[in-house]
């Protein structure tokens, strides 16, 4: 870990507790000389299958959209149990989706593959340095031949907004689907993350799993109406044959699973681009409060409540989501869940523990765990994470020093 135990359990790196308001600033030029984010080759984990794929060389299934798709996913190591469907006309392919034809999607920790039957598989895939990379292709027909997989630009609209910090990144929308497909309304706008109330997500989504938990934009279709919007229900399966999508469900856990991760993702990447800006003791002075906005989103500060009862989640979700992790020598992991009032058990995103958060610069990722160990110190009280209990500090810091600081301190 090249060091980063020892300063996350060590060593101070002096950064103190500060104001964690937010201040406007100068937008983010991705595509400045700093940055160069087309110019710049991506390192992100999908490209290393790219001339596998445009050769066909992975030994995929060709004989049908669904088998590809399986066998895809197979390689990139993505469970089929993530999957959601959303029939929001949202996409590069919004031609193709509809309530009849919604769009799957499929993800891991920095890969999301999206499909709609008919159409082209799209990639985002998340490089440490860049932040979402996009890539569009064919599925090769059954005379096996070969496919160009695009590096797409034209996904920065939407994909680098207010939403993601104006940096490429990952967006989620909640929208009202209207009759032709088109958005009626939107929700949430320019929000993502697990500090968004239920009440205003997924939009567009069909949510399975959710039990007698209705208070959603998700299953619903609208129409204008005297000027006003109406709603019709639009369940899983009643406008669509699922018989050839991989799963019949777009269970809510994968929902808040992805919204959390997401949010995370983004707000990383704009971390990594202003520490690449920062210059002087005012660059600085941003920077760390920053760096504290940021922990407080990895440490679940403000996180929307799960309704009474909460949720059980698909177990083929459960299984797989959390055999991708680590356990400490007592069995708790980061990606326990809790489902009761929120989404883990520990409050503290399994995301830190990722190959796109070990990928960021060491010194900035230094800063972090510097700032972290303060965070989570539960003898000093440090105002902008007393919502955390001394007690539950504790426990993340010794998952943490049992899984991804395991070997550090061992050597």
């Amino acid at each position: 870990m090249n060091g980063c135990f020892l300063v996350f359990m060590m060593a101070g790196v002096g950064l103190g507790a500060v104001s964690f308001a937010a201040e406007p600033d100068v937008p983010v030029d991705f595509e400045g000389p700093e940055h160069a984010y087309f110019e710049t080759v991506p390192r992100d984990p999908f490209s290393g299958f790219i001339k596998s794929i445009e050769q066909n060389s992975l030994g995929l299934d060709v004989s049908s959209e669904s088998a590809y798709l399986r066998g895809l996913l197979k390689v990139l190591e993505i469970p089929e149990s993530s999957q959601t469907l959303v029939y929001s006309a949202t996409s590069l392919q919004l031609a193709n989706i509809s309530v009849r034809k919604p769009r799957a999607i499929y993800f891991k920790d920095d890969v999301y593959v999206g499909h709609v039957r008919g159409g082209r598989i799209e990639v985002i895939s998340m490089d440490p340095n860049l932040g979402a990379v996009f890539f569009i292709f064919d599925i090769p027909q059954r005379t096996g031949q070969a496919t160009v997989v695009e590096r797409s630009g034209r996904c920065m609209n939407c994909h680098a907004n207010l939403s993601t910090g104006k940096v490429p990144g990952v967006v989620i929308k909640s929208v009202m689907p209207g009759p032709n497909n088109g958005s009626l309304d939107a929700f949430r706008r320019d929000q993502l993350g697990h500090q968004v109330p239920l009440s205003e997500r997924f939009g567009g989504w069909h949510v399975t799993g959710s039990g007698e938990f209705t208070a959603h934009r998700g299953n619903l279709l609208g129409r204008y109406v005297e000027g006003k919007i109406e709603t019709s229900p639009a369940e899983v399966g009643q406008f669509a044959d699922l018989s050839d999508y991989l799963r019949t469900t777009s269970d809510i856990l994968p929902l808040l699973v992805m919204e959390h991760q997401a949010g995370f993702s983004n707000k990383l990447t704009e971390l990594v681009y202003r520490w690449r800006e920062a210059r002087g003791a005012e660059g600085d002075r941003l920077l760390v409060e920053r760096i504290d906005q940021f922990l407080r989103y990895a440490l679940f500060a403000d996180e929307a409540k799960l309704p009474p009862g909460g949720f059980s989640g698909d177990a083929d979700f459960r299984r797989d989501f959390g055999a991708a992790g680590r356990t400490d020598p007592r069995g708790r992991s980061l990606r326990d869940f809790d489902l009761k009032t929120r989404l883990f058990k520990y409050r503290c995103s399994y995301m830190i523990d990722s190959d796109e958060f070990r990928g960021i610069p060491q010194a900035l990722r230094e800063r972090i765990f510097g700032r972290m160990r303060q965070a989570l110190d539960p003898t000093v009280p440090d105002p902008a994470f007393a919502y955390l209990p001394a007690e539950e500090k504790a426990v993340i810091v010794e998952i943490l020093r049992g899984t991804m600081f395991a070997k550090a301190s061992s050597g």
